[in-house]
């Protein structure tokens, strides 16, 4: 085996100082290569998080938009009742003056036409008995009769209904009229379509309004029915 000169040996060291810079270089390229890839990670990130951000305060103005709707509903909601609260109230005004200035008026003049002379008539009757309570529009009251007279601003099926119930509870509030007979009528500012039908089937008197008067709608045959 021949020996290795000098200039071999100093060959071998170039070779392995290119070799070591060469390793070097890749070094650092790849460290660069990491660095970039490090910060195009931290730019996603960064860019992932503002939209996350941007969506969330999007999402929290959609959210506060749909809370100011819902305020402004409730608000348009509550005026809506208000307003309604309002016409009933009106509406139970010209109830009650229409119980005071032309039913009960007509009363005496309507049942004494129809063989029912009158002796009194009483208006919003409230009577309690045994924790229970019966409330009478008008009450028309002779010696040997007894009319109980439901008003309504609309008369409906229902509220016939309704005073037949009351009917079959009267003599149970007011047993100092057990010797009288006892009828029955519905008035009406309005009658809804069948209302005043189903009544006189019922035996009961119908009222209606005609012009500034009251007037019974039951026809020369009608018989009515004592409770």
């Amino acid at each position: 085996m021949a020996a290795t000169t000098a200039d071999e040996v100093w060959a071998l060291l170039r070779e392995l100082l290119e070799a070591q810079k060469e390793t070097d270089r890749k070094f650092q390229e790849t460290d660069r290569q990491l660095q970039e890839r490090v910060q195009e990670t931290d730019r996603r990130i960064q860019e992932r998080a503002q939209e996350t951000d941007r969506r969330i305060q999007e999402r929290a103005q959609e959210t506060d938009r749909r809370a100011q709707e819902t305020d402004r509903r409730i608000q348009e909601t509550d005026r809506q009742i208000q307003e309604v609260n309002r016409q009933l109230g009106r509406l139970g005004g010209q109830w009650g003056l229409f119980v005071e200035n032309l039913v009960a008026p007509s009363c005496e003049r309507l049942f004494t036409e129809r063989g029912i002379p009158v002796h009194m008539v009483s208006r919003r009757v409230l009577k309690r008995k045994d924790g229970d309570t019966l409330e009478i529009d008008v009450l028309v009251v002779n010696l040997g009769h007894v009319v109980m007279v439901e008003v309504k601003s609309s008369l409906r099926v229902d509220d016939v209904k309704e005073l037949l119930e009351d009917l079959r509870r009267f003599r149970h509030f007011f047993p100092e009229y057990a010797d009288h007979q006892l009828h029955g009528a519905v008035a009406g500012m309005r009658i809804e379509e069948g209302a005043d039908r189903f009544a006189y089937r019922q035996g009961l008197f119908v009222l209606a309004q005609t012009g500034d008067s009251m007037r019974i709608l039951n026809d020369a045959a009608f018989e009515p029915k004592s409770w």
